[in-house]
C-alpha cells in the first residue's frame, strides 16, 4: 500500500494523433462535462481523417440570451477576499486554458473545453435584476466583486455592454465594488470608475501572469497582451483609480520566472497592491490542461505536472481551502517567499485589503412613468 505522501497516479498526457491547436482558442478539444448523460466516442474510419480535420472550420463564438432571476451570489469561502459577486456572462471568450471556471459550464450541459469559450450565455436583463436586488428592503451593502468567475470585459462586452450597464446602476446607487479583469477594455469605463474612486467606492485588479507575449497568446489567446494590460494599469492609476496586479495563476516551470518582472512593471505603472494564486485544476480542467501541455510544451509537460502535484499533496488538485490558492510544499514556499520579497521592495499592499466605503449607498428608486417629485 502506498504511503499517504506518495503521488496519486493520474491520467497520462494525451497522445491523440488528431489533437491539434486551434488558432485563437485555448482548448483543443470538447470533452464531455461531468453531468452529461450521453457519452460520445469518436472512431477513425480510415478515410484520411487527418486531411478532413485540417479542413474543418475554426469554431465560431455563439452567444445565447439568458434571462437571469438573480445576479448577486454569496460565498463563505475563507480564502476569498469578498463574500458576494456577480457575473453578467457564462463562459469566456478569452479562452484561458487554465481557467478554474471552465468546469462550471458542465452545469449548462456543455463542455468545459471549446464550449466554454465558444458557446456563451449573456444575461440580457442583468442591470434590471441588479437594480431590483439592490432596492430590496433591508438590503445591506458590502463590496461586490464583478468578474469572479468569467471576465466581464471579454470581447463580447464591446457590443453587449452588460458590464457597462451594471456599473451605471452601481454608480447611481453609490455602491462599492471590485473588478478583476485581464482586458484593457476596462479603460472604456473610466468616466464611471474615476468619480467613484474619488469617493472610495472602487478597487480594480488587473491579472497578469507573464510578460511573454508568445506564451500569453497560447495560454490566454483572446485576452489583452501583457504589455497592453500594464498600460491599462498605468491609465487607471493616472486617473486616480486604485489598481492592483494579480499574478495569477502561477504555473510552475512555465511562467513562474516572470513573477518579479510582472510586479516590477506593475509598480512602475502605478499599481498599489498585489496578489497571486497558483494553478488550480479542478474536475475536467485536469484533462484540458494536460492536452494543452502536450500540444504547446511537450518537452516540459512531465516536469510541469510533477511540480503541480508536489504543490497539491501528490494530486493534480487539492481543494483544501487552506492550500488551494497557494499550494503546499517546498516549491510553494519558495513562491511565497519570492512574492513577499518583491512586495516589500515595491511597497505593495495586500490584494483585497483596501477598505471601500459602504456608507454612501443609496437604494435605487423604482422606475416610474410619472418621474420623481423629490
Amino acid at each position: 500500500m502506498a504511503a499517504p505522501s506518495d503521488p496519486v497516479p493520474s491520467d497520462p498526457v494525451p497522445t491523440d494523433p488528431w489533437l491539434r491547436a486551434l488558432k485563437g482558442r485555448g482548448a483543443a478539444s470538447n470533452p464531455q462535462g461531468r453531468f452529461e448523460t450521453i457519452r460520445r466516442h469518436a472512431e477513425d474510419d480510415g478515410w484520411q481523417h487527418a486531411l478532413l480535420v485540417e479542413d474543418q472550420p475554426r469554431p465560431q463564438t455563439v452567444v445565447t440570451e439568458e434571462h437571469a432571476r438573480s445576479v448577486i451570489t454569496r460565498n463563505d469561502s475563507p480564502d476569498i477576499g469578498f463574500d458576494r459577486a456577480m457575473n453578467p456572462y457564462r463562459g469566456c471568450e478569452h479562452g484561458c486554458v487554465y481557467c478554474f471556471a471552465r468546469p462550471s459550464h458542465s452545469y449548462l450541459n456543455l463542455s468545459p473545453g471549446l464550449d466554454f469559450e465558444t458557446r456563451l450565455r449573456a444575461k440580457s436583463n442583468f442591470a434590471e435584476v441588479l437594480r431590483a436586488e439592490l432596492a430590496k428592503p433591508g438590503y445591506v451593502p458590502r463590496p461586490i466583486n464583478i468578474g469572479s468567475n468569467t471576465d466581464v470585459y471579454q470581447p463580447i462586452e464591446k457590443h453587449r455592454r452588460l458590464t457597462r450597464a451594471a456599473l451605471e446602476v452601481l454608480a447611481e446607487c453609490r455602491h462599492p465594488f471590485t473588478i478583476v479583469t485581464k482586458n484593457a477594455m476596462i479603460e472604456r469605463d473610466l468616466d464611471l470608475l474615476a468619480p467613484m474612486a474619488r469617493d472610495g467606492l472602487v478597487q480594480i485588479f488587473i491579472s497578469i501572469n507573464s510578460l511573454d507575449n508568445q506564451l500569453a497568446s497560447r495560454l490566454e489567446p483572446r485576452a489583452s497582451a501583457p504589455h497592453r494590460r500594464i498600460k491599462a494599469v498605468r491609465t487607471l492609476a493616472e486617473a486616480g483609480v486604485p489598481v492592483g496586479v494579480l499574478v495569477a495563476p502561477i504555473i510552475p516551470a512555465l511562467n513562474d520566472r516572470d513573477m518579479e518582472a510582472v510586479l516590477e512593471q506593475a509598480a512602475d505603472a502605478g499599481a498599489n497592491s498585489a496578489g497571486y494564486t497558483v494553478l488550480r485544476l479542478p474536475h475536467e480542467l485536469k484533462t484540458l490542461f494536460r492536452e494543452w501541455l502536450a500540444l504547446h510544451a511537450p518537452q516540459r509537460a512531465e516536469h510541469v505536472m510533477s511540480l503541480v502535484q508536489q504543490m497539491n499533496g501528490g494530486r493534480d488538485y487539492d481543494s483544501d481551502f487552506a492550500t488551494r490558492m497557494r499550494g503546499q510544499g517546498v516549491f510553494a514556499d519558495l513562491l511565497r517567499r519570492r512574492f513577499e520579497v518583491a512586495c516589500r521592495k515595491h511597497r505593495f499592499g495586500r490584494a483585497w485589503e483596501l477598505q471601500l466605503d459602504v456608507s454612501r449607498f443609496v437604494p435605487p428608486r423604482a422606475p416610474s412613468r410619472q418621474g420623481q417629485l423629490f
